[in-house]
């Protein structure tokens, strides 16, 4: 089975694995290689983000059936950026890959940042004062609306598959997880990947609390 069939009719189990295990990991990772130490009460802080998860899953699970409609519709039809020249699959992916996160993750995320309502929604995730993996997806429920809004739009303005849909949430999930995560990396390694990815220290200063680092580094 390959990338592409496997993404088309991935499990549900597989997709849950993907998130928990993700979760799971980082958390244990932190314990090992903390950036800072743990003096809070991190099971109770764990406990609140995960809320916060949970709500974005539901949402996200309402919006599916949109998403899959659009995805279907404009792929079958070829119609999208993805298909205004012939692309190699490997091209296809990338380029597919990166249109999803700039509409669907950058764009929006920046939107929250400048719109005063809306920030007042963003916050939510800001307001962490001690950010860790389980950070990733503690947003509000209303924010979660508008990112899935602009998930449908991305897949509509790429004409996306939904194997592609799948594997750019799923590698979502993971990376904003990492990210996130309160851990400890040689500087050589963190600078070498966040040319190709958002690593922790990097989006560490996302999370500053002072302006204007909180408005730098929009990447997830």
């Amino acid at each position: 089975m390959n990338i592409v069939d496997y993404f088309d009719s991935i499990p549900s189990v597989h997709r849950t694995i993907i998130l928990v295990g993700g979760l799971v990991f980082f958390w244990m990772i932190e314990s090992i290689i903390p950036l800072f130490r743990r003096k809070y009460a991190y099971i109770k802080h764990a406990g609140t983000n995960l809320f916060f998860t949970l709500t974005t899953v539901v949402v996200n699970f309402a919006f599916a059936y949109l998403i899959v409609l659009a995805s279907d519709h404009f792929s079958q039809n070829r119609i999208g950026l993805l298909y205004i020249v012939h692309l190699p699959l490997w091209l296809f992916m990338i380029a597919g890959l990166m249109i999803l996160d700039l509409i669907g993750a950058y764009t929006i995320h920046l939107i929250q940042h400048k719109i005063k309502w809306m920030w007042k929604f963003h916050i939510v995730h800001h307001s962490d004062m001690h950010v860790d993996t389980t950070t990733a997806n503690r947003h509000h429920p209303v924010e979660s609306i508008f990112r899935a809004l602009f998930t449908l739009l991305a897949v509509m303005v790429a004409g996306a598959p939904m194997w592609l849909v799948m594997l750019y949430q799923s590698l979502s999930a993971v990376l904003s997880q990492f990210n996130h995560a309160n851990i400890s990396l040689p500087q050589w390694i963190d600078k070498s990947i966040s040319w190709i990815i958002v690593s922790p220290n990097m989006h560490k200063v996302h999370h500053h609390y002072l302006q204007p680092l909180t408005d730098t580094n929009y990447g997830n």
